[in-house]
């Protein structure tokens, strides 16, 4: 066999790696074409079942309520006192609510209680105590709690009678935090779980609840 004939069958490696090269990238890319329109596509079942649910569901609907000082001696000490409510109503979708509550003008570093209330003001009536909230250095507070808020009442068993609840009050959770306003002799409440607290800070006054 001449020289030439050697030379005509012999191929450099580098040729043939990068022939298997382009092999391997046509291949892959075949490969993700192939895989994209099946599985990912725009027009593909998962995207277009995911497209129909996000533009058919609608954010839950909510309430919202602004609490005010309960007295106007407590407005007098605390002039910019307020809190905004927000209740995101979902009972009926995952068995809960969400209370969201933001509060400012209040005392510094101070604890309150947070309740749902028969009735806004004195005497209350029946009460649920559901969290509280604690100020930082500038009086402002802030929590979220998650319990069912739109269908909250209390049943007495003995006398078979349902209270709804459907106001919101805050107290004072150490009787002692609201002397510097009301001075040394003020009420003592039960509106906190050790049964002794102060007076009602604020509450949702005539506006309800649903």
């Amino acid at each position: 066999m001449s020289m030439t004939s050697k030379l005509a069958g012999f191929r450099p490696p580098l040729v043939a790696a990068s022939a298997l090269a382009a092999v391997a990238v046509l291949g892959g890319s075949a490969y993700a074409s192939t895989t994209g329109t099946a599985g990912s596509g725009l027009d593909s079942p998962a995207l277009t079942k995911a497209a129909a649910v996000s533009a058919t569901s609608a954010p839950a609907p909510h309430v919202h309520l602004r609490l005010k000082p309960s007295s106007p001696a407590l407005a007098t000490c605390f002039p910019h006192a307020a809190a905004n409510v927000r209740v995101d109503l979902t009972t009926d979708d995952v068995g809960k609510d969400t209370f969201t509550i933001r509060a400012h003008g209040l005392k510094p570093r101070t604890d309150f209680t947070v309740f749902l209330l028969e009735k806004s003001g004195a005497p209350f009536g029946a009460a649920e105590y559901i969290g509280d909230i604690t100020t930082n250095r500038w009086g402002r507070a802030y929590n979220q709690f998650h319990l069912i808020v739109e269908e909250a009442f209390a049943f007495n068993n003995a006398t078979h009678t349902r209270t709804d609840l459907n106001s919101i009050g805050v107290w004072f959770a150490d009787p002692k935090d609201d002397d510097g306003c009301l001075g040394k002799n003020s009420p003592v409440t039960g509106f906190d779980g050790d049964g002794s607290a102060g007076v009602q800070m604020m509450n949702s006054g005539p506006t309800k609840l649903p």
